[in-house]
């Protein structure tokens, strides 16, 4: 299938003109040491102080390594694996964003695994895994639940989500079955809509203070491994790509998820971290998209250390790059950001995929609202945690419950093997 020009096909997300003149001015003020700075994300623990594990705080002279030296935009996950009272986390934001803004001029954006309600927030609202929600074939439900995911992911000043997870899960072995909305494709590209316009509102230009962005993941094919195994290589044709992995994720973008998460995996020998194709042709072109392509945990050093399609990682990151990533998920170095700025001085990553890529960030950054409100005042969001919320997670496990029951006619076969009464007209069978 060739791809379209972005000319010839209508944006995805409508485009706003003030918002792109407002990138360009910023993008002409920057240095390639920021540009590449931006397309950088870093987990908390690297810039967290490990002297008092009771007392959380951040570690001041990372910091300036981090945020200070490599200009690094982005920051993910949550501090010591363990969920943090809303309190905490504006804090920590709020400390991220003087420090941000001080350096760079340019707000961080922080995101987190809320995928199936604020798990990562003390105390916020869950809700059933997204194989419980499909469940309950209620569009509505989903959609609210978002909402309240949105809201109580805000009330700690978190702007961005790595949900929904729309992944088709086809086979039962795979380990992270319960994160999707399980096999079926259309069943996940209505639930995913609905997600999507529950975390980010109406309008994914501006996100409202109630709303977060939307990161749908994992692009593509994430829920078939050979193995079954998670993070090990799947062998998709390219006309199941296309009709049931991809639906999901064409009508989400459509719908205006702001951000894209890459599949960890490998498919028929070419790891889609680097498939162009995919990346740039079937979604930056072919729906043109203006959005942001972030990786998985570590995935560009995967394809050096665990896929052994090259040998550095200084070439992985030049495939990765130019096949359309945006921003790296590194987690734990910032070797990335040096590798990179070699590989543009080097001519190996032209400065046009470097400024098409910090454009996205910056877009993904002003339609959040983070240059006017890098961090906010939580004591507005008094629903967190409330009744009011706890009573729809209640109502939506509920609507999720699946009872199966095995009527008489179906259990011919199993009477001559003798597993039950022989009076099948009258004994129900029940496995």
């Amino acid at each position: 299938m060739m791809n379209a020009t972005a000319q010839q096909v209508p944006p995805a997300i409508p485009s706003d003109p003030r918002i792109e003149n407002r990138i360009e001015k910023i993008l002409k003020k920057m240095t390639l040491d920021e540009k590449i700075g931006q397309m950088c994300e870093i987990t908390v623990d690297v810039v967290t102080d490990f002297t008092d594990k009771a007392n959380f705080k951040l570690s001041e002279a990372m910091l300036d390594t981090v945020i200070g030296k490599y200009k690094v935009g982005s920051i993910l996950n949550v501090p010591f694996g363990v969920a943090q009272k809303k309190e905490v986390w504006a804090k920590m934001i709020r400390q991220l964003q003087d420090k941000s803004m001080k350096e760079i001029g340019i707000p961080c954006i922080y995101g987190v695994d809320q995928i199936h309600g604020t798990t990562y927030t003390l105390d916020g609202t869950f809700f059933p895994q997204g194989i419980n929600m499909a469940a309950t074939f209620n569009r509505g439900m989903v959609r609210r639940s978002a909402e309240i995911s949105a809201y109580e992911t805000k009330a700690g000043c978190i702007p961005w989500t790595y949900a929904p997870v729309m992944d088709l899960g086809r086979d039962p072995r795979w380990a992270r079955m319960w994160e999707s909305f399980g096999e079926d494709a259309y069943v996940n590209a209505q639930m995913a809509v609905q997600a999507v316009k529950g975390f980010q509102g109406e309008d994914p230009n501006r996100i409202g203070e109630y709303n977060v962005a939307a990161c749908a993941k994992h692009f593509m094919g994430y829920g078939v491994p050979v193995s079954g195994k998670d993070r090990t290589p799947s062998s998709i044709s390219d006309i199941d790509m296309r009709e049931k992995h991809f639906a999901p994720f064409l009508e989400a973008i459509r719908a205006g998820a702001l951000s894209l998460m890459v599949n960890s995996g490998v498919n028929n020998g070419i790891p889609f971290h680097i498939n162009k194709e995919l990346l740039t042709g079937w979604v930056k072109e072919d729906l043109n998209w203006d959005g942001m392509i972030v990786t998985d945990w570590a995935d560009i050093n995967n394809i050096c250390t665990r896929d052994r399609v090259v040998a550095t990682k200084k070439e992985a990151i030049k495939l990765a790059i130019n096949a359309g990533i945006d921003m790296s998920m590194v987690p734990y170095e910032v070797s990335f950001c040096t590798y990179l700025k070699e590989l543009v001085q080097e001519g190996e990553v032209p400065m046009s995929r470097i400024d098409d890529a910090v454009r996205r960030v910056l877009r993904l950054k002003i339609r959040s609202g983070l240059f006017e409100n890098p961090y906010w005042d939580i004591r507005k969001y008094d629903k967190f945690a409330s009744a009011e919320f706890a009573n729809v997670a209640l109502k939506a496990a509920e609507e999720s419950i699946v009872l199966l029951k095995n009527e008489a006619r179906h259990c011919r076969l199993l009477k001559a093997k003798k597993y039950y009464s022989p009076d099948l007209t009258q004994t129900p069978c029940v496995v």
